[in-house]
């Protein structure tokens, strides 16, 4: 019997030391691609030419993370000002001056699971992982 239970849990750790690190480099590279995405799309928004990140930037934004192998539905964006005015309205443009400020999120999903082989309690699979960043307007009127 004591065999058995030892065979059992080193199964386990062998299992959750090989995949461990797969599920770690996905996590990270999808965070690593949600703040690259954040900085792209505030550095376009911000700049003189719009002011702005209109919801075609952030349809553009899903088509480019789709394609890096996210679920479109997943995905949330929340654009917001430090002045408290849209900061995705075409017509309006955000002064200069003014911060922008972008938040992209998406789950988890499952990927912590094999944490359970060893005790671990996962995440659950609809915490998200967030991206942020903030950029001053450069529009002028």
């Amino acid at each position: 019997m004591k065999q058995l239970l030892l065979f059992v849990l080193f199964a386990a750790m062998l299992c959750w030391m090989m995949f461990s690190p797969i599920y770690k480099h996905v996590v990270i590279v999808r965070q690593a691609v949600l703040q690259q995405e954040v900085d792209y799309l505030l550095e376009v928004g911000a700049s003189g030419t719009y002011g702005y990140i209109s919801a075609a930037m952030l349809q553009q934004s899903a088509d480019r993370l789709e394609r890096l192998g996210l679920e479109r539905d997943a995905i949330e964006y929340t654009a917001e000002t430090t002045s408290g005015v849209s900061a995705a309205n075409p017509g309006s443009p955000v002064p200069r001056g003014t911060g922008i400020t972008l938040a992209i999120s998406y789950p988890f999903e499952n990927l912590f699971m094999i944490d359970a082989l060893i005790g671990l309690s996962p995440i659950a699979p609809e915490t998200r992982m967030r991206a942020f960043g903030m950029k001053m307007s450069e529009y002028v009127p």
